[in-house]
């Protein structure tokens, strides 16, 4: 199989816990909580190992946290590199309320990066030999550049790998301007990149022309949470709905999409097939608590039923 690789500059402990209610003032007593390595990259990286295929997860990481980082990685015995940094590794936590069965995530600021340390993993990336793909996903810390996935995009080109990138803000234009093979940005995203605050669903397709015309992106797939995803090359527009499940979480959501989405084109399917088993992937995921990805089985039936 191909050789994959993921990046994530702003890596995660995802603590996941419950509560009866969410009561202000009050100590609540909380279940025992999960703990999983996240953030984009490695979130795709996990994913991609649990549906059978390998990923090297490359990732910066720093502090006790950081140790307990790799330790869970570790357990899911995904291949990784780590860059390490002087600043503590982030942990966020999601907190589910049985009272009203809603889910309450909290995202906390990653730690300062100096030059140094985000130089070292473009070091270490260029020194990877047989890389068939190259997935940027996730947020970027703070001393980090924004161009930051720009300069992966100009190392994926010389090694003539397929550049996919799942991130926002100004981090996204900057891979956009330099260009990618796949973009997986939400409506908001995509808003933000042809400078709308935002967009309906039937502004989709107009909105994605605009950049596939630039020339520099081969492929788009738009994601739209439970409504599925709608994926767009220069002469090829497809909606893809998925089938209904019962929702428990959409945390990781999207990185299992990607997975799937890759491992798929690692298998020489069409990039139509790959979006498709993307979007089976993605809600697998939801059918899940906290922040367990997708599962093989579901998957996989999930596909099939999309395909029948």
């Amino acid at each position: 199989m191909p050789s994959i690789i993921t990046i994530t500059l702003n890596p995660a402990i995802d603590k996941t816990t419950s509560v009866e209610a969410l009561v202000p003032d009050k100590k609540m007593k909380c279940a025992e909580p999960f703990f999983a390595a996240g953030g984009g990259g490695v979130n795709v990286a996990r994913a991609i190992k649990k549906l059978g295929g390998e990923a090297i997860s490359i990732y910066l990481a720093g502090g006790y946290s950081g140790n307990f980082f790799g330790q869970l990685l570790k357990k899911e015995s995904v291949k990784s590199f780590v860059i390490g940094i002087e600043g503590h590794t982030r942990e966020n936590l999601t907190v589910f309320e049985k009272k009203s069965k809603r889910q309450y995530r909290f995202g906390m600021p990653g730690p300062m990066v100096s030059e140094k340390e985000w130089k070292e993993l473009l070091v270490l990336l260029e020194k990877i030999d047989d890389v068939s793909f190259i997935i940027a996903s996730g947020s970027v810390p703070e001393g980090v550049p924004e161009d930051i996935y720009a300069s992966i995009s100009k190392i994926a080109k010389k090694k003539n790998a397929k550049f996919i990138v799942d991130t926002s803000g100004n981090a996204l234009k900057h891979a956009v301007n330099e260009g990618a093979y796949l973009l997986k940005p939400n409506l908001a995203e995509l808003s933000s990149l042809v400078g709308k605050e935002w967009i309906d669903e039937n502004q989709i397709t107009e909105a994605a022309k605009e950049i596939l015309s630039k020339g520099k992106t081969q492929a788009l797939v738009v994601s739209m949470g439970e409504k599925g995803a709608i994926i767009l090359t220069s002469d090829e527009t497809m909606r893809i709905s998925p089938p209904l499940v019962e929702r428990k979480s959409t945390v990781g959501a999207g990185d299992s999409m990607v997975a799937g989405i890759v491992i798929s084109l690692s298998k020489g399917k069409s990039l139509l097939e790959a979006a498709k088993y993307g979007v089976a992937c993605g809600t697998a995921a939801t059918m899940n608590p906290g922040t367990e990805l997708c599962r093989l089985e579901d998957a996989e039936r999930l596909y099939a039923e999309m395909r029948s």
